[in-house]
């Protein structure tokens, strides 16, 4: 273990590769609610997020699985049809709350063209959610709708997408 007046021990979430600090504080000097995508295996949420002394408060959030739930999808909740869905919800939520504008906070994954993470940026943007981005980097609007996937995703998306915007939850 390393010793000494000059050695500096590195705050726990750097250490082990959870938060990049320089980043974040980018992000909070904006002084914009996050838009906060994480992704697992089974599921993608989305937070929008605003930042406090005392912790960050969850103003939004919104979670793949809900789309099971409420909404009737019958396909994998870990696609980019329903990260598009997801971020729409989301987006849907933060609107009714009065957030006009946010910041997309990716965190550690990599910025991908066409990823799971900006079909969700698209989603909340499709809500009428501002925030700032480059439209190179939004997924085609054929992987939106799961036509990559399959030929019968299409009009469920379709569908799930006027319930979201509509309001029938």
């Amino acid at each position: 273990m390393k010793k000494g007046p000059r050695y500096h021990v590195k705050p726990r979430r750097h250490r082990e590769r959870k938060t990049d600090y320089r980043l974040r504080l980018k992000l909070l000097r904006g002084k914009k609610p996050r838009i906060v995508v994480r992704k697992s295996l089974k599921a993608i949420r989305v937070q929008f997020v605003e930042y406090s002394p005392q912790g960050d408060k969850i103003l939004v959030s919104a979670i793949s699985n809900e789309l099971a739930k409420e909404y009737g999808w019958k396909y994998s909740v870990a696609t980019t049809p329903a990260a598009y869905l997801t971020g729409l919800l989301a987006g849907k939520r933060a609107k009714d709350k009065g957030i006009e504008q946010g910041v997309l906070d990716i965190g550690l994954y990599h910025p991908t063209i066409g990823s799971i993470v900006f079909a969700t940026l698209k989603g909340v943007l499709d809500a009428g959610v501002e925030c700032p981005h480059d439209a190179e980097m939004l997924p085609k609007e054929d992987r939106l709708h799961g036509t990559h996937l399959n030929k019968d995703i299409k009009p469920i998306v379709g569908e799930i997408k006027t319930k979201i915007i509509g309001g029938k939850e």
